[in-house]
C-alpha cells in the first residue's frame, strides 16, 4: 500500500489479502461499520492500516485516533507491534511506549488503549475510532464515551470481531443490518465466514472442523452468534421463524388478549408493555425513566384501547403501578417472577414456568414483531437444573453483568404466559384482533 506525506511517497509493508481487499472501500466509504469475521481474517492488520492511511490524509489540525481493545494488555498485544511495523518506513514517526502512542509525521496521533480504563478517554475528541473484539466490550463504553468524542469532528467508528453468543455484538448486528437498509452510505456490515473468505486452505479448514467442537466451529469459523452457548433456552433460528410468521385479524378472532407489563427494576432498565392475542404477538411499548404513576397510566390507556382478557404486571417493582391500577377500577394480577410454579416439580420458580411456556409458543407456531431489541433478549437467556432436577433461569443479574442490560421485553411477553386465560364474549369491532398501529 502507498500513502502521500506531501511531496513523499512512502511504501507501506501491508498487502492485503482478497477479503481485507473486500473490506478497505466499504471502511472509505461509509461513517460506522460493523465488520464480523472468521478468526484468523487479519480484521486487525486491517483496522490498524485503515487507522494510519486516514491519519495520513487527515488535514485538519491535530487530529487523533484511537484503537480500542477489551484490555490495556490486550490491545497492546495485538495492535501495537502492528501499528510500528506499518509507519516505521514514514520518516519522523514517534513512537510514546508509555502512552501507546503514534505521532505521525503531519502531527496526526493515535492511541491504543484498553476498555477496562474507558474513563482515561473521557474529555477529549476523536477523527476515528477502531473497537476491536467489540463482543467484550461494555456496550455503554461507545454510548457514553465514545460517541460523544466523535460529534465534533463528525468522526468515524468501526467496530469488529468474532461471535461471543447473542450479546451487545449481535444486538448492535441487528441494529447495524436495519440501519444500512435505511442509510446505506452511512451504515455498513461485513459478515466474512471462514467458509467464504479464502483466507484458510480448504483442507486445513476441514481439518479445524473435525479437531474443533462443533459449536466452537460454528462460532468461530463461520460466524454464527447460536453456536457459543448450548444451554440457551431460545434458539436464534426459533425467534427468526416466528418474526417471519403473521397471523391475519381473522385467524385471531377468538383467541384471548393478555397484556404483560414489565416496569423498570433499576436506573436504566425499561419499563415494557407486551401485549398478544394468542398467536400473535404486537410491538412492545417500551418506556426509559417513567415513575411508576406515569406507567401506570400508560398502561390503562392500553387496557381502555385493547380491551384485555387478562393483565399480568411483575410483583417485583411493580406494587405501585398494580395499586395504582386498581385504585382506577382495573382488574389485574400481580406475578411473582420467584414465586412458586404452578408445576412446582418441573421448575424451579414462576419465571422459569413462563419462560418455558413462552418457548414452546414460539417453536409451536408464535409470530414475533421483528424488534431487535426482543430478538436480542430472547436469546441471551440461558438455563440450567436445579439439584432437584427443575429447570431454572440464569439471574437477572447476571445477564445485565455479561450483556449489559436486562432482558426487559421478553419478560413483558413472558408475563402474558404466566396462567391460562379465557377470552370474554365481546360485540362489536371490538371482537376483531388488534391493529399494532395504535398510537401512545
Amino acid at each position: 500500500m502507498k500513502k502521500a506525506l506531501a511531496d513523499l511517497i512512502v511504501t507501506i509493508p501491508y498487502y492485503p489479502r482478497e477479503a481485507q481487499r473486500q473490506i478497505h472501500p466499504n471502511l472509505e466509504t461509509h461513517r460506522f461499520c460493523v465488520l464480523v469475521t472468521h478468526r484468523q481474517l487479519g480484521k486487525t492488520v486491517c483496522a490498524v492500516n485503515h487507522l494510519l492511511k486516514k491519519a495520513l490524509q487527515n488535514t485538519r489540525p491535530h487530529p487523533r485516533y484511537f484503537y480500542l481493545a477489551p484490555f490495556l494488555k490486550q490491545a497492546k498485544m495485538i495492535a501495537w507491534d502492528y501499528l510500528k511495523r506499518y509507519s516505521a518506513p514514514l520518516p519522523g514517526v514517534g513512537v510514546n511506549e508509555a502512552e501507546l502512542c503514534l505521532r505521525l509525521p503531519n502531527g496526526a496521533r493515535i492511541w491504543v488503549c484498553g476498555a477496562d480504563n474507558p474513563d482515561a478517554l473521557r474529555g477529549t475528541y476523536a477523527d476515528g475510532v477502531v473497537l476491536d473484539e467489540y463482543a467484550q466490550i461494555k456496550p455503554d463504553v461507545f454510548t457514553e464515551i465514545i460517541r460523544p468524542m466523535l460529534l465534533s469532528r463528525e468522526g468515524w467508528a468501526v467496530f469488529m470481531g468474532t461471535p461471543k453468543g447473542q450479546n451487545a455484538f449481535f444486538e448492535l448486528f441487528n441494529r447495524a443490518q436495519k440501519a444500512a437498509q435505511i442509510e446505506p452510505g452511512v451504515w455498513w456490515v461485513g459478515v466474512f465466514r471462514a467458509d467464504e473468505s479464502g483466507v484458510i486452505a480448504p483442507h486445513e479448514l476441514e481439518r479445524l472442523r473435525k479437531e474443533t467442537p462443533p459449536n466452537i466451529f460454528r462460532q468461530e469459523y463461520l460466524c454464527d452468534f447460536t453456536a457459543s452457548a448450548e444451554n440457551i433456552l431460545i434458539p436464534i433460528d426459533a425467534v427468526l421463524q416466528a418474526c417471519a410468521r403473521n397471523y391475519s385479524s381473522a385467524e385471531l378472532r377468538f383467541s384471548p388478549k393478555i397484556m404483560g407489563v414489565d416496569p423498570a427494576r433499576f436506573g436504566n432498565d425499561r419499563s415494557v408493555i407486551f401485549r398478544r392475542q394468542g398467536l400473535k404477538a404486537f410491538e412492545p411499548l417500551v418506556f426509559r425513566q417513567l415513575d411508576n404513576m406515569a406507567l401506570a397510566d400508560r398502561v390503562a390507556r392500553q387496557i381502555d384501547w385493547f380491551r384485555p382478557d387478562g393483565v399480568f404486571i411483575d410483583a417485583g417493582c411493580g406494587g405501585g403501578v398494580i395499586d395504582r391500577l386498581r385504585q382506577l377500577g382495573f382488574s389485574v394480577t400481580e406475578i411473582p417472577f420467584g414465586g412458586t410454579s404452578s408445576r412446582p416439580s418441573q421448575y424451579a420458580n414462576k419465571r422459569a414456568e413462563m419462560w418455558a411456556e413462552m418457548a414452546a409458543w414460539i417453536k409451536e407456531g408464535g409470530a414475533l414483531p421483528d424488534s431487535a431489541e426482543l430478538k436480542a433478549d430472547l436469546c441471551q437467556v440461558c438455563y440450567d437444573f436445579d439439584i432437584a432436577g427443575r429447570m431454572r433461569l440464569e439471574p437477572k443479574e447476571k445477564i445485565k453483568e455479561r450483556c449489559g442490560k436486562s432482558p426487559d421485553t421478553a419478560d413483558a411477553l413472558a408475563l402474558t404466559f404466566a396462567s391460562p386465560v379465557r377470552p370474554h364474549a365481546r360485540e362489536g369491532k371490538s371482537e376483531f384482533a388488534c391493529t399494532e398501529y395504535e398510537v401512545v
